[in-house]
């Protein structure tokens, strides 16, 4: 089973969106990484994710898509497409960990997220 693991905040001013959710929420935010800022949300030992905040891209400039752990990006994205997805952002590698992004057959974005270390 694919699970939600993280969220992603697209944003216009990443910095400044970061500075909100810590000064209102208590997120903790990390150094931005690729323009990513990353979030903890709270305590391991209670539910819910962490994420993190970014500069939206244009194809996505503002918006919450939730990020799910997958086996195999190729492999997910075939199954999507087969069922009426649409590849918004081809797979990308970043060293320990690979991303892509697709909206479901109703337009609702999702990124896919490949462990690859």
């Amino acid at each position: 089973m694919n699970r939600v693991i993280a969220f992603e905040i697209s944003s216009q001013d990443a910095e400044k969106q970061s500075k909100f959710y810590e000064d209102v929420f208590g997120w903790e935010l990390g150094q931005p990484n690729w323009g990513y800022y990353p979030a903890k949300t709270g305590s391991s030992t209670e539910p819910g994710i962490d994420g993190g905040i970014a500069q939206g891209p244009s194809h996505f400039p503002l918006g919450v898509r939730l990020q799910i752990q997958v086996d195999s990006i190729d492999a997910s994205i075939a199954k999507a497409v087969e069922h009426g997805a649409t590849v918004v952002q081809g797979k990308m590698d970043f060293g320990d960990f690979a991303l892509a992004y697709i909206a479901d057959p109703l337009g609702v974005h999702y990124g896919l997220i490949e462990n690859t270390k």
